[in-house]
């Protein structure tokens, strides 16, 4: 065995990455970046689909919250496809998906067709989340996982800014439904990644290799009785939801999402079974505040600066730019930081950093350099931490049900996303609009920062099953072990 074998840090640490793997990453990148790009496109021409369809404020927005309906589905189904087949497959699957549904929007004609096409989007984005951060976490070394997280997530982020690019140069010329045409190229890229990629480590020593093939929503549907109470709860929860974010639901959305939250806690107490129920519930929680304190800003910043601020729109863009590429910036450096001092820590002491440019961003009016400098920091800290996410969710996981898990919590979190645009909104009747999302982002990164600086999922987790593995990423290091070594590795 030579020497950088036993030593690994003797090489730089971009050098343990073989050029094949460095290929298998580019792959999933790409697919996060069109993630990023398909799912921004519907906010940049919001108004122009409205105008062309004569759609109300309401319903306009409910087309940005048609893809949270259906993402906790896809997060479950594309994830256990992973969980069983492999981690490539539910890769281009997904990104089959949401390619298809954003091709289709081009071709809406009118607001339900252009709606239904947004849950296609919403169950392959969910899926690109939990298949494509699966793969790369278990096909890069144990050491450097949170780098991989963070590089990955970045991709997200730079495909928000291509779309702000790519709408200024076509929708002015060619009309807002060729936006979506180009939702087409990223079948290519699937068809591409099909026949490039190796399978994932991890799973490929695992899962793969044994011949077992997990099924991780197994306990669903044991039984003619259960499978049924279960395929009404998925109906009932999906309904749910479907009524909360659009027009249909008007007068009895608090109702309506009790009985969603409650159909959702009943998959994830299953799912999770008697040793994992909690901690599948505490990591959806944490998810949820940490899209309640993102969102509002992600969401209505563009509303602030021309609201409160009177930007232009090539103003904004400006801004938008600072914020993107902040929030890019962040998911890189956390990962050096997770790598360096653990996943839990990074990411709590980022946040604490953060939270100290909040208030400035929405203080500050009469500077767009200055403004532009503090939104590419303060987003590269709370929004720029989300890179290691992946990280701090798969961790909890082992191989056999981390993409299941991982898709299902996450995305079943994600709903904060679109409850807070409308917390934010609702906030800002008392107050202006730069406070209620001053106030937001401010407290809700105080929460998330106790809850993962704390560890509470694991601590809660702990009360159930005192023997818990606290990381089984660190532990399932198959990557950089030698082989004699890999057999004997503890699945967990």
């Amino acid at each position: 065995m030579s020497s950088a074998r036993t030593n690994p840090t003797a090489l730089p640490w971009y050098r343990e990455i073989s050029r094949e793997k460095w290929k298998s990453f580019f792959a999933a990148w790409i697919g996060y970046l069109l993630d990023g790009f398909d799912f921004v496109l519907i906010t940049l021409v919001l108004t122009e689909i409205a105008d062309d369809f004569a759609l109300s404020t309401v319903e306009s927005a409910s087309l940005v919250s048609g893809a949270f309906i259906t993402r906790w589905l896809g997060g479950a189904v594309l994830g256990a496809l992973g969980d069983r087949f492999g981690r490539k497959s539910a890769m281009v699957a997904s990104i089959l998906l949401y390619s298809i549904g954003t091709f289709a929007c081009g071709f809406a004609w009118d607001y339900t067709s252009l709606f239904a096409a947004r849950l296609l989007i919403g169950m392959g984005m969910a899926g690109e989340y939990s298949a494509s951060a699966t793969y790369v976490l278990e096909s890069w070394p144990a050491r450097l996982r949170n780098r991989a997280s963070g590089f990955l997530i970045s991709g997200f982020s730079l495909g928000g800014v291509l779309a702000a690019e790519v709408y200024e140069h076509v929708v002015p010329g060619h009309g807002w439904r060729w936006l979506f045409y180009i939702g087409l190229f990223p079948v290519v890229v699937a068809l591409w990644v099909r026949r490039a990629l190796p399978e994932a480590d991890d799973w490929e020593v695992r899962v793969g290799a044994t011949g077992e093939r997990p099924n991780p929503f197994r306990p669903l549907f044991a039984g003619p009785r259960r499978a049924t109470v279960n395929t009404v709860l998925a109906v009932v929860a999906t309904g749910s939801l479907f009524a909360v974010f659009t027009p249909v639901g008007a007068g009895a959305v608090p109702l309506l999402s009790v009985v969603a939250a409650a159909c959702l806690t009943a998959f994830a107490v299953q799912s999770g079974g008697r040793r994992r129920w909690l901690l599948l519930v505490a990591l959806c929680v944490t998810v949820f505040c940490a899209f309640l304190y993102s969102w509002p800003v992600q969401a209505l910043l563009p509303t602030y600066l021309k609201t409160e601020l009177g930007f232009t729109p090539a103003q904004v863009s400006d801004a938008l730019y600072y914020a993107g590429f902040g929030t890019m910036a962040g998911c890189v450096v956390t990962g050096f930081l997770g790598d360096r001092f653990g996943t839990r820590r990074a990411y709590a002491c980022t946040l604490l950093i953060g939270i100290a440019f909040v208030f400035p961003v929405f203080a500050i009016r009469d500077s767009q350099v200055g403004l532009g400098i503090l939104l590419f920091l303060m987003l590269a800290c709370t929004q720029g931490v989300s890179g290691l996410l992946p990280k701090f969710i798969a961790g909890h996981f082992p191989t056999e049900t981390r993409a299941a898990s991982l898709g299902f919590t996450y995305n079943v979190g994600a709903l904060g996303g679109a409850v807070a645009p409308v917390l934010g909104a609702r906030l800002a009747s008392a107050m202006s609009l730069g406070q209620s999302l001053a106030v937001l982002t401010f407290s809700l990164t105080l929460v998330v920062i106790l809850l993962i600086g704390f560890d509470v999922p694991s601590r809660l987790n702990r009360l159930v099953d005192p023997e818990a593995v606290p990381d089984y990423l660190a532990s399932e290091a198959v990557v950089d072990s030698p082989p004699a070594i890999r057999s004997a590795t503890p699945g967990g």
